[in-house]
């Protein structure tokens, strides 16, 4: 119950002298829903290159009867499968877009009776790579739903209730990336509070690559700005490896990214972070991290951007692969979760002790946040090597239950608080 009310947990280790000292990096054996993380600047170690390496999980069918676990006070229902579903988005009538990436669709789902969408319906195909979702304008009339192909901007119409595109997509802008692939495919997407302008984030093509060695990182690892008809673009915020989850906060207007940060400097290192994003902000990639820390792979470039590198609000377990986030707007949960951001953990393949594929709530008071962080929902890692399930997108539903999409079990999972 107190955890229900918002009472958490300190995760702790007995330290050589007896006392309990907050245990900063963990893995999925200390995940347990109600407990809270916190990583500080000081707490980084030294670099490690030598430890890391590729430690990806082994996907197993979802073992016989287990459930997502979550806090007391909630529970967990299946809503809808799909086909390996990733960022999802609620439409002004309560109905959600959910972007199947990998088949190049966008899905609708639509009401909810006795926990389970209603109907889905199939709004548009032969997409690349769908995965950002905005619609336009904000407000109770939409009049066009916005999709981040990896290698574009595009936009359908769309009025209330369309379940299915009433035309075709409309090329605003073209995106760095190609249909082939190539370093990061998301591209996330989110308008401003008067919708006059439209931010994308773009993921780097590379780990550590040198954008002065590689033109083609040009307008990668960085947050877009666009005007809504596609012209206008400019560089919003830059050095951000891949900012896979993006939110306007409802009340501050700023633009909130969830960054997948470097590989390669062990299993600490680098944090994957939640961070509200500065115009003409830098945030380190490719040559710092972590405020001035510099990455031994490009000591000695750009020693002038040093001091400007941003330290992020909340800094995640490293590897993390912490993909899209959302403010809780809905009044289903406690008082004490609104305006909380929600964010959903894919989970690590660079860290030989596995982390994330979770939920996390980052507490929020008067839009800013503390820099602690909580396990929400856990329970889908099965051993050291082997997962069955990869949360990829969360979004509020209109009737203030969680919605979460799994793109591993290809279930997209309802957290409703308990009557």
């Amino acid at each position: 119950m107190l955890a229900a009310l918002g009472v958490t947990s300190l995760l702790t280790v007995a330290s050589q002298g007896g006392a309990q000292q907050p245990l900063v990096f963990s893995d999925y054996k200390q995940q347990t829903p109600g407990t809270t993380h916190k990583i500080s600047v000081t707490d980084l170690p030294a670099v490690n290159e030598g430890q890391s390496g590729a430690y990806n999980p082994k996907v197993v069918p979802r073992p016989a009867g287990a459930m997502p676990k979550t806090m007391p006070g909630f529970t967990v229902t299946e809503y809808a499968t799909l086909n390996k579903p990733r960022q999802i988005k609620r439409a002004p009538n309560g109905d959600l877009f959910v972007a199947e990436t990998g088949a190049g669709t966008i899905k609708v789902l639509h009401g909810v009776a006795d926990g389970k969408a209603q109907t889905v319906e199939t709004f548009a195909t032969g997409l690349v790579k769908p995965y950002g979702i905005a619609i336009y304008p904000a407000g109770p009339n939409p009049q066009y739903l916005y999709i981040g192909e990896t290698n574009a901007l595009v936009r359908f119409p769309y009025k209330n209730g369309d379940l299915k595109a009433s035309g075709p997509k409309e090329k605003l802008a073209d995106l760095p990336g190609n249909a082939e692939g190539g370093g990061h495919s998301t591209r996330v997407i989110d308008f401003s509070l008067d919708s006059k302008k439209l931010y994308v984030g773009v993921g780097s093509l590379s780990n550590v690559d040198d954008p002065d060695q590689h033109p083609l990182e040009k307008e990668r690892a960085d947050v877009l700005e666009f005007n809504p008809d596609g012209t206008g673009r400019k560089i919003y915020a830059y050095g951000i490896r891949n900012c896979a989850g993006m939110a306007v906060h409802p009340t501050t207007g700023e633009v909130w990214c969830s960054t997948n940060e470097r590989d390669g400097l062990g299993d600490n290192l680098v944090p994957d972070y939640i961070t509200h994003v500065q115009p003409g902000g830098f945030y380190g990639w490719p040559y710092f991290y972590m405020g001035g820390h510099p990455d031994p792979r490009r000591v000695g470039a750009h020693p002038e951007l040093k001091d400007k590198v941003i330290v992020p609000d909340v800094l995640l377990q490293p590897h993390n692969a912490s993909l899209q986030i959302t403010f809780y707007d809905g009044k289903q949960f406690p008082s004490q979760y609104q305006g909380d951001l929600f964010a959903a953990e894919h989970g690590s393949w660079n860290r030989s002790s596995r982390t994330g594929y979770e939920v996390i709530r980052v507490p929020m008071k008067n839009g800013k946040a503390t820099g602690e962080y909580q396990d929400f929902m856990t329970g889908f890692v099965v051993s050291d090597t082997e997962v069955w399930g990869r949360p990829a997108g969360i979004a509020v539903a209109q009737d203030g239950a969680l919605i979460v999409t799994d793109d591993t079990s290809s279930i997209v999972w309802r957290i409703a608080a308990s009557k």
